[in-house]
């Protein structure tokens, strides 16, 4: 890497072609950034003071044919925004003031083809621009063009009469970074930009799979599957946490896709490289370097089951899922709360995995059903999800595609501490002792809810994101609870009020007055716009009959978390 500082006249050297990647994202910039750099252009000629423009990023591009005009070839990494805006500005600047001529010598090589080739999304507009032979605006064309929005702002607003050309050439200054071919241009670009919108891993690799050559193959690849209409693209930017970052559904899918090579016993890949592969910031590359060093450079490796794999996806994971109704057999709809409601979005691969290669949706539920029993014992003890990662990749790697095998490897892991399978005794002892966090406890009842309702009940059941949790012996007993006997018993009675015989599922939270007080008052409410848990919570099952005492105490919570218990143990039976 070689980063120094840079005038405008280096980096557009009249020898460089400095490409935007062909699939990159569209220009973006607006109304608020152009003025900002008119008025930092109209300040510098004014002062006459150096003007720091940020930083461009360039990496080796493509070999140079033998009719091509320039000498080297660059391609853009960062800075695609400014180098576009800032060439628009100069071409209007230069129409305006006669000088088209220093436009053509500074911007285009040999004084033809412009030193800047746009990509897929802009070159067109961005071309109409830099031809044109009059400061006038351009018709906006429907859909609309940043690229052309820009021209017409500068026509608009620009002054040439404060504004020097010589000057600006001479004092916009940037930081220039050049990279090598084989350095890691994400790391660089999300450290620079750490507090701006990173690269994805998917621009980053549509960029690498595909080129200005590849147009129509990118067509059936990828933009039938990623880019078919706005529902798709939509699906694909959809955000979720996975740990402590927030990351697009396609990224996601890339990294479940990859794991499916990742622990392919074929491609017999190196410890010390599934330990790379690993890193999720570093997927692109990690692509890249799989398909140099296991493929022999072969991208349709990669490429040809890629669009099947990720229309599967597509029908499998719905984040959307948590805002409906789950039905009470095991399948993807309950396992995609399970993944997205409960975050435990390590099993991703292995779904996908399973999605894909199943195709009996019998035994593909079975498959999902022992997986949420598994994931829901071992919530409910509050045992460690820390092994996850490795439990379920090894999974893919012993091709595990049916439900018996499945069974028989989660029983027999040998990692018993972090995958055993608790017992009816031990989910037992957690309904009754566990204190597991809201969305945890949340989810135990809400699964297990629609597991027992009948089917033909007259309550309808919402989604899992659509019910709060709520304490029937409030936090706040103390203000209107009869009293303990002893502090030993008010304490015993504040740790039973935090385990899963004292939480229900209801449609909405209580309100202040209604949430500590009284039993009766609880259950009744104050009113019609004061609602209890009659109304909030009737036709509930989890509730069984709690509803029905006259008072709810300790051993009326020790009664249910034993009843939730033995529902537990039969609904996730393995």
């Amino acid at each position: 890497m070689d980063a120094h500082k840079a005038l405008i006249q280096e980096i557009f050297n009249n020898s460089t072609m400095i490409e935007v990647p062909f699939f990159q994202r569209s220009y973006v910039w607006e109304k608020d950034l152009w003025q900002r750099l008119l008025d930092d252009m109209e300040f510098m000629v004014k002062t006459g003071r150096p003007h720091f423009f940020g930083s461009v990023i360039l990496k080796a591009g493509r070999k140079r044919r033998p009719d091509d005009l320039f000498a080297v070839c660059k391609t853009v990494v960062d800075g695609q925004q400014r180098l576009t805006t800032f060439l628009i500005f100069m071409k209007v600047l230069c129409l305006k003031t006669g000088q088209t001529a220093m436009f053509d010598m500074q911007f285009r090589i040999m004084g033809r083809m412009l030193a800047l080739c746009h990509g897929r999304n802009d070159i067109e507009f961005f071309e109409k621009a830099m031809a044109s032979e009059k400061a006038e605006r351009i018709e906006t064309p429907a859909p609309g063009s940043r690229i052309i929005e820009a021209f017409n702002f500068f026509v608009d607003h620009l002054d040439e009469t404060k504004l020097d050309i010589m000057t600006i050439m001479t004092n916009t200054q940037f930081v220039k970074i050049d990279l090598d071919e084989d350095e890691d241009e994400q790391q660089i670009f999300d450290t620079i930009n750490s507090l701006g919108v990173n690269l994805t891993t998917a621009e980053l690799l549509k960029n690498y799979f595909f080129s200005r050559e590849t147009v129509c193959e990118y067509e059936s690849k990828w933009v039938s599957v990623f880019e078919k209409d706005d529902e798709a693209k939509a699906y694909w930017d959809m955000e979720l946490e996975t740990g402590r970052i927030r990351r697009a559904m396609i990224d996601i899918f890339f990294d479940a896709y990859f794991q499916l090579f990742i622990q392919d016993r074929k491609y017999n890949i190196a410890n010390e490289d599934k330990l790379m592969y690993a890193r999720v910031d570093n997927l692109s590359q990690s692509y890249q370097h799989f398909i140099k060093a296991y493929c022999g450079g072969d991208k349709s490796v990669v490429l040809e089951p890629m669009r099947d794999y990720a229309l599967c996806f597509m029908d499998t994971f719905r984040l959307d899922q948590c805002g409906q109704s789950v039905p009470g057999t095991f399948g993807t709809e309950r396992m995609n709360v399970v993944i997205f409601g409960l975050k435990n979005t390590t099993m991703i691969p292995y779904i996908l995995f399973v999605a894909k290669n199943v195709p009996d949706s019998a035994e593909r539920n079975r498959i999902y059903g022992i997986l949420e029993s598994f994931i829901m014992r071992r919530m409910i003890v509050h045992a460690s999800t820390k092994n996850y990662n490795n439990l379920f990749t090894s999974l893919i790697l012993n091709r595990v595609l049916d439900a018996d095998t499945l069974l028989a490897k989660l029983k027999t892991s040998s990692d018993a501490a972090t995958t055993y399978i608790p017992d009816d005794s031990e989910i037992r002892n957690g309904m009754e002792r566990s204190k597991l966090i809201n969305l945890q406890s949340k989810g135990i009842l809400y699964l297990l809810e629609s597991k027992i309702r009948p089917a033909n009940s007259s309550v309808a059941l919402l989604g899992f994101d659509q019910y709060s949790l709520e304490h029937l012996l409030p936090k706040k007993w103390r203000n209107n609870w009869p009293p303990c006997a002893t502090e030993d018993l008010a304490k015993e009675r504040d740790s039973r009020l935090l385990t899963l015989g004292n939480l229900a599922i209801i449609t909405q939270s209580l309100n202040a007055s209604i949430r500590d007080a009284a039993w009766e008052v609880k259950k009744a409410g104050r009113g019609s716009g004061k609602p209890g848990l009659d109304l909030c919570a009737s036709g509930l099952c989890t509730l069984h009959d709690a509803l029905t005492k006259n008072e709810w105490d300790e051993s009326e919570i020790a009664a249910r978390a034993e009843w939730l218990s033995d529902q537990a143990s039969e609904v996730w039976r393995l």
